[in-house]
């Protein structure tokens, strides 16, 4: 038996919009996948986020963004967990990013994008799509 997909969901702080991703948490552990969801704090920065992927030894790391800053946020998020070492990791995120932000994010590793209306099996099929390129 394969073992489980590990996937790490997180938010940035202050961004406190959450009824999303526990929507996707749920949908990926329905799917059979390990869930490790960090709740949004001042005190679970983006290096905290990606600490916690590295002790986890997780798959994927997921990022709900809501606050519409995608674009500071994620590159940020990718520098990090390069100088950490993880690049290895694929990071999908979902939320609110502005049309013209989109095809940048892609170019500058982030291996998912999932807007509001992206249906839940989309989600989950991406997750175990990557997860799967990295066997």
């Amino acid at each position: 038996m394969a073992e489980k997909i590990r996937v790490l969901l997180a938010k940035p702080p202050l961004d406190l919009h959450s009824r999303g991703i526990l929507v996707v948490a749920t949908a990926l552990r329905d799917a059979g996948m390990e869930v490790i969801y960090l709740e949004a704090s001042p005190k679970v920065g983006l290096r905290e986020i990606v600490q916690a992927a590295m002790q986890e030894d997780v798959d994927i790391i997921g990022m709900s963004i809501m606050s519409g800053s995608p674009g500071i946020i994620l590159p940020k998020m990718l520098k990090i967990r390069d100088e950490i070492g993880l690049k290895h990791i694929p990071v999908v995120a979902g939320g609110i990013f502005p049309e013209e932000e989109i095809e940048e994010l892609k170019a500058a590793g982030v291996a998912g994008i999932f807007r509001p209306g992206t249906p839940i099996e989309s989600i989950v099929e991406t997750v175990r799509e990557l997860a799967a390129s990295r066997q």
